[in-house]
């Protein structure tokens, strides 16, 4: 293969790799004694705590009951002890700031003890509150800049655990971040308040149905991780790899997925190399992943977990991301988590399977065997219809950012438009209650495939569909639009306080109807979903959300199609958005407008990034090597006149106008960029509209070139290389 020496370098590296670790055996240290070795879990607690403290924790942990302070220092001298026999030094309260990211900040457990030694300190009053400076988080006018003061507040639901560094170990304790004044400036807050709000009502509609359940009704979560890996020398050589995680050049290769060989096809050794360590790391932290594969993009993969609640489960998610892009360097690679690092393949998300229940109950979406007799997971489902026909937009604008734009309505992700898929059986169950005759449903068979040898296999009584952005999948729904590299909080959040909004409808509607009267439930139930259907039932589509029918269909229905950031933001601040965050108390008003500012604020501030990225590499990379690509051009039709040969070469004309053409985007797209606005979505509606078409207008040109450019002479790594030398 020709090329610039760099990039043979990089092939070089790759191709000659070998492990810089021993393999792991895991005969000699199985999975299940590695799994959860690291976390300060329900064991850990019991071995080591009173048995009067380790109760009064349980009952905080598993009924929502408040936590006692008292017990607070015992528990933080047996967390400490734990933490530094397993050889920590540090400790640091995580939280999840409104950038999306982990946050920490580690302080020691040493303190000297005034006579030239040390001692090891660790009081309840440091494990319940830290106070991290909070003026450089985005607060989006909750509070001025000066005003710096911010705490964070140990969440007992969610375990502490030990990250361990070649170098050492420090203790995690999970928290929640707020502002000196009690707003949530963060990702878990909310989610903690979500869930309050949810478990009232549910436990509502249970008492009326006669369900009994001591444990608190929760929403639980399993987040399927798409990712893309490439070699580390690949991803140097492309700065916008490097700074923006996606590529904003690139001619498409020859091949791309179209051969469909790549989606669960044998993992490249080096890649399961990378698996099997990422999900040992993940086994220490107890997080309970279970599936890997190849995606359908060339050079990308997917990592999912068993269901866990909501809390731990967007917890875990976090540390998954850190973990893959910690590992990936290890073996020579970088772990991008955009959700579109490459244009004309799939991009990457992260599908949030959603339930509602606890552990008594298991999942309040199991309609069981005949779920048209099976009344209480009706209302339920219902109630999860009625939500996101209301409330769609707000579900659209949960996973509104400039790289999720990228995906959405493509055809690896569902599209803008909110729908629910229920699948044939529980379509034609609630439609049968909309008409008011209900005879049955239909029945799970089995399958025959014709081969003796094979057993037969049962079908499920409805397909999947993945083309659905709310798809029912059994006893779940599961929301695809959700962007790889975002945080499952902010659609969970929205999820459970439209079901305590749906809920709370359900249940004050049914208590009217039946005045405590259980004999009257049945036919007030069944009056209730008819009337839920015949006002919410446009949100429901079995189809395939692709097609540019359903887009008029959805149209012609009033659902919304909000196909970019700022389109969907806005949505945020909208009265009825703002009502029902307030009424639940999940949001104040001022924290639900703060979010529409601080999202509409990053996503100006990623395409800006990206804008001028795009005017450097053009300018500095792509032009130069254009036109040294010229020069020999109209160096050999110098030679060839001279010789006496008239020859024209084509070429050089067609390189001159492409790189005049490039040219010009280039100074547009600067002149563009000076643009002033007089709001954060004026500005965001400039950058959508105007500047991301600029840019794709250099790119149009720079990709044209790159397509007949010299190989020896092009110094980014092409696409080619990128997704296929692994």
């Amino acid at each position: 293969m020709s090329g610039i020496q760099a990039r043979l370098n990089a092939i070089s590296a790759i191709t000659n790799y070998t492990p810089s670790a021993a393999p792991m055996n895991f005969a000699e240290t199985k999975p299940t004694e590695l799994f959860g070795c690291n976390v300060f879990n329900d064991k850990v607690m019991k071995d080591r705590l009173p048995k009067t403290v380790y109760k009064s924790l349980k009952k905080t942990i598993e009924l929502g009951e408040k936590l006692d302070p008292s017990i607070a220092d015992v528990v933080a001298n047996a967390m400490k002890d734990w933490a530094i026999e397993k050889g920590a030094t540090h400790f640091t309260h995580v939280f999840y700031p409104l950038t999306g990211l982990t946050a920490e900040k580690h302080d020691a457990f040493l303190v000297p003890d005034g006579k030239g030694g040390a001692l090891a300190e660790f009081s309840g009053k440091l494990l319940i509150q830290g106070e991290p400076d909070a003026s450089s988080f985005p607060s989006g006018g909750l509070r001025a800049t000066f005003e710096a003061r911010g705490y964070t507040a140990w969440d007992v639901t969610s375990p502490a655990y030990l990250l361990e560094n070649p170098n050492g170990t420090f203790l995690c304790i999970p928290t929640a971040f707020v502002s000196w004044t009690g707003e949530a400036l963060d990702k878990k807050t909310p989610l903690l308040r979500a869930n309050q709000a949810l478990n009232k009502q549910a436990q509502r509609v249970l008492k009326l149905f006669g369900t009994e359940t001591r444990l608190p009704v929760g929403s639980f979560a399993g987040a399927e991780q798409e990712y893309f890996l490439i070699d580390r020398n690949f991803a140097f050589a492309r700065p916008d790899l490097h700074i923006c995680g996606r590529s904003l050049f690139g001619a498409k290769p020859a091949k791309g997925q179209e051969f469909e060989d790549q989606y669960f096809g044998v993992i490249p050794r080096r890649v399961l190399s990378f698996m099997m360590e990422v999900e040992r790391e993940l086994f220490k932290l107890g997080v309970p992943v279970k599936t890997r594969h190849n995606e359908v993009a060339p050079s990308q993969y997917e990592i999912a977990p068993i269901f866990e609640t909501s809390n731990l489960a967007t917890d875990h998610n976090q540390m998954v991301m850190t973990v893959l892009r910690s590992v990936a360097k290890r073996y020579g690679m970088v772990c991008l988590l955009h959700e579109k690092p490459f244009a004309g393949i799939n991009g990457s998300g992260k599908h949030l399977n959603y339930s509602i229940g606890n552990a008594e109950l298991g999942s309040l979406f199991d309609p069981g065997d005949s779920p048209h007799e099976n009344a209480q997971f009706l209302v339920f489902c219902a109630a999860a219809i009625r939500a996101v026909h209301k409330y769609g937009a707000l579900l659209r604008a949960t996973v509104a950012s400039a790289s999720n734009d990228h995906r959405l309505g493509a055809n690896e992700a569902p599209p803008a438009i909110m729908s629910v898929y229920l699948g044939a059986q529980l379509a034609d169950v609630f439609e049968q209650f909309k008409t008011g005759k209900v005879n049955g449903c239909k029945k799970a068979c089995v399958m025959n495939i014709g081969v003796d040898v094979l057993p037969p296999l049962p079908m499920d009584p409805g397909d999947r569909n993945r083309t659905s952005p709310f798809a029912f999948t059994g006893n779940r729904f599961e929301f695809r639009a959700v962007g790889s590299s975002m945080s499952i909080a902010g659609p969970q959040v929205a999820l459970n306080t439209m079901m305590a909004e749906s809920l709370d409808y359900i249940a004050t509607e049914l208590e009217k109807a039946t005045k405590g009267d259980p004999a009257k439930l049945n036919d007030a139930v069944q009056k209730l979903l008819q009337k839920i259907m015949k006002e919410h039932d446009k949100v429901i589509f079995n189809g395939d959300g692709y097609s540019e029918e359903w887009h008029k269909e959805a149209e012609k229905r009033g659902l919304p199609n909000l196909k970019t950031t700022p389109d969907a933001l806005p949505v945020l601040s909208t009265p009825e958005v703002v009502k029902l965050f307030t009424s639940y108390g999940v949001f104040s008003e001022a924290e639900v407008k703060s979010r529409e500012e601080i999202y509409l604020e990053q996503y100006c501030k990623t395409v800006k990034t990206e804008a001028n990225l795009v005017i450097r590499m053009a300018r500095t990379i792509i032009f130069p090597a254009a036109m040294r690509y010229q020069g020999e051009l109209a160096a050999t039709c110098a030679n060839l006149k001279a010789a006496g040969h008239d020859y024209k070469v084509v070429t050089l004309e067609d390189v001159t106008a492409k790189l005049r053409a490039m040219q010009a985007a280039v100074g547009d797209l600067e002149k563009k960029l000076e643009h002033e606005a007089a709001s954060t979505h004026a500005e965001a509606k400039h950058m959508c509209d105007v500047i991301l078409p600029a840019m794709l207008k250099v790119r149009e040109y720079a990709d044209a070139l790159e397509a007949v450019v010299a190989d020896d002479l092009w110094a980014l790594p092409s696409y080619q290389e990128m997704l296929f030398i692994k």
